[in-house]
């Protein structure tokens, strides 16, 4: 059994972790939130004020431009008021009660609550269909919202939830509210977003009543008494483990390697008959799998601190390879084997047993091999050494030499091969959660290599996402994780086409448009601009990575940027499988095949071509 092999301290930290991270997407909300309605023609006060379930002259006090009951300008923005919730212990929101009136449908409610909400938030909330909504019924409308974030900053405690409008940008969004200097904050505040959008929900500090921005911890609740107790009753779990773990260790006369039990691998899915699995990528002997090195990989091998030390040589910076945003990546030879040492904080516990998890039960060539572990200290995850850096730091490190076109179209292969292993070969299947350049390493072969499972999330096959705390890098993540929070495998599809957009042109996810004014636009945004227009070689050249010189097939590069667009797209639904993606790219780096481009060109030619959405 897994527990009985674990040593105690290890299965402590999982328990306690556990009480510490359950349903930990929000614990408590706060007592004030505003959200900004835009007033459409023949709007009044009135009727606004009915939408929300309140009196119309308890919106004077948030809108001083308001004197008069029966006079608000059109084309305007007021502010109204509301309470921001933890529903289910899910995610922030306030839901209000709307009647459905003859002819209603999502679409025609979230426009007359001026896209507080949306059709698809609306449909989410409630069990009529679209077209078939009864007269008299009472719908529930979940408008979204925010207490702040402690990792942004301690400054600001209360949010307006903000519809951004056709015409606006950061710009002047950061000029509405006086940001102008701190752009950089409201994007913090919205990961991923894109403010020239037209359309979508962000959130912004804003002032209260006495012209005031609210701290942080004055506008949001403590920790519910529940939680309080799960703590306590964690706590004991350690100190008990702690105790046991003592004595256990105390009978022991000398250290040796532990490991940790796990589920073999079903090696059904390894020699199954399907088209998209490369069975070279799974080397076997007997019913086994075993990875260079020795290991076998079903197991993680236990290190004690003095050995990782003694490797790293006390974790020097001569030996400090990378950091990350768990923890720094140390440099090791650890029984004959080049490793590369992640060590991490304790309040890491969800994500290193996260990665833990992961990667003592998933192996692929394309993923990285964890080999083993420490929890003495501090929390310490061993992987191979990988030679060549990450994708990031190889499309744009001046230190190194320009990937040609096609290494960088096997690297795309590999990589999508490995995320299409943990999308479809795995039971329950996994969702990486932080797909990006930085988390694709590049071997000694020029392979590509999916690194960082500390995010990664569980889901069982055929369940239904549900909202859930936001995670992940800024550019990657997709409208409908932005937004709402919603978790697919198509997070992961959205940030790989953010992933080949990047090995087109070297540039980052979110790219600097001005300096002088710090003006931003997201890659896709740069590339959709281009793919749009009628003929879009021309545009496409200008945002090819310069280092490649012309050592380049345009026809190629043109179809990878196609099969970003698909995969970028907002609708998720239309975005390719990563089983589909992984047959695009054996075709893209075939020399012999050749795509339809104007089945290809199209974004819904795409989703056809790649049957299997």
């Amino acid at each position: 059994m897994m527990i009985r092999s674990m040593p105690l301290l290890l299965f402590a930290l999982i328990a306690f972790s556990s009480v510490l991270h359950s349903k930990s997407e929000c614990r408590s909300g706060c007592d004030l939130t505003l959200g900004s309605y835009y007033i459409s023609p023949n709007r009044n006060l009135s009727y606004i004020s009915s939408l929300f379930q309140m009196e119309a002259t308890e919106l004077f006090s948030y809108n001083p431009v308001i004197t008069n009951v029966n006079f608000v300008k059109a084309y305007s923005r007021i502010n109204i008021n509301f309470s921001c919730d933890c529903i289910n212990g899910d995610f922030l929101g306030h839901t209000f009660q709307y009647t459905a009136v003859k002819s209603d449908t999502y679409g025609k409610i979230a426009d007359y609550y001026a896209n507080l909400t949306t059709a698809a938030w609306l449909a989410k909330v409630n069990n009529y269909s679209e077209n078939n909504i009864p007269l008299g019924a009472v719908l529930n409308v979940t408008v979204n919202c925010s207490c702040g974030n402690s990792s942004v900053s301690e400054d600001y405690g209360l949010f307006v939830t903000y519809p951004l409008r056709q015409d606006e940008n950061l710009s002047s969004v950061s000029a509405e509210y006086n940001f102008s200097t701190q752009q950089y904050l409201l994007q913090s505040y919205n990961p991923g977003v894109n403010f020239s959008a037209g359309k979508g929900i962000v959130f912004i500090p804003t002032k209260d009543l006495n012209g005031s921005y609210r701290p942080l911890s004055s506008s949001t609740g403590g920790i519910s008494g529940g939680a309080i107790a799960g703590i306590i009753a964690g706590a004991i779990i350690v100190i008990l483990a702690i105790s046991l773990y003592i004595v256990y260790y105390r009978k022991k006369k000398a250290r040796r390697a532990l490991f940790i039990s796990t589920p073999s691998v079903d090696n059904s899915l390894l020699h199954g008959t399907t088209a998209f699995t490369d069975k070279s990528l799974f080397p076997t002997q007997g019913d086994s799998i075993n990875p260079p090195g020795g290991l076998t990989v079903n197991k993680s091998v236990e290190f004690s601190y003095e050995e990782l030390s003694a490797a790293t040589d006390d974790f020097s910076l001569a030996n400090k390879i990378g950091q990350g945003g768990f923890g720094s990546v140390y440099y090791a030879e650890l029984r004959g084997e080049r490793a590369a040492v992640k060590k991490m904080d304790m309040q890491a516990s969800k994500e290193f047993l996260a990665e833990l998890k992961v990667l003592t039960n998933v192996h692929h060539l394309n993923l990285l091999r964890l080999i083993g572990y420490c929890i003495e200290g501090s929390l310490f995850l061993v992987y191979e050494y990988i030679e060549n850096g990450n994708l990031s730091q190889r499309l744009r490190g001046s230190a190194w030499d320009p990937l040609s076109w096609a290494s960088r179209v096997q690297i795309a292969l590999d990589s999508a091969r490995g995320l299409e292993y943990i999308h479809e070969h795995t039971v329950p299947v996994y969702i990486h959660r932080d797909i990006k350049s930085a988390n694709i390493l590049i071997d000694k072969n020029f392979r590509g290599k999916v690194a960082d499972f500390g995010l990664t999330k569980l889901t069982e096959v055929g369940s239904t996402s549900l909202p859930t705390r936001l995670v992940g890098t800024f550019g990657y993540m997709p409208p409908e994780y932005a937004q709402y929070g919603d978790v697919s495998p198509k997070v992961d599809v959205y940030a790989f086409g953010v992933v080949l957009y990047e090995l087109i042109s070297a540039k980052e996810a979110i790219v600097k448009m001005d300096e002088s004014t710090g003006e931003t636009k997201g890659l896709v945004a740069l590339f959709e601009d281009a793919l749009n227009e009628p003929d879009p070689k021309e545009d496409l050249q200008k945002l090819i990575d310069p280092r490649l010189g012309d050592d380049y097939p345009l026809d190629s590069v043109l179809k990878m940027a196609i099969l970003a667009k698909g995969c970028t797209s907002e609708n998720p639904q239309l975005r390719p499988s990563m089983r589909s993606i992984v047959v695009a790219l054996m075709t893209l780096s075939s020399s012999t095949e050749d795509w339809d481009m104007g089945a290809l060109y199209d974004n819904q030619g795409l989703v056809n071509l790649m049957s299997g959405r």
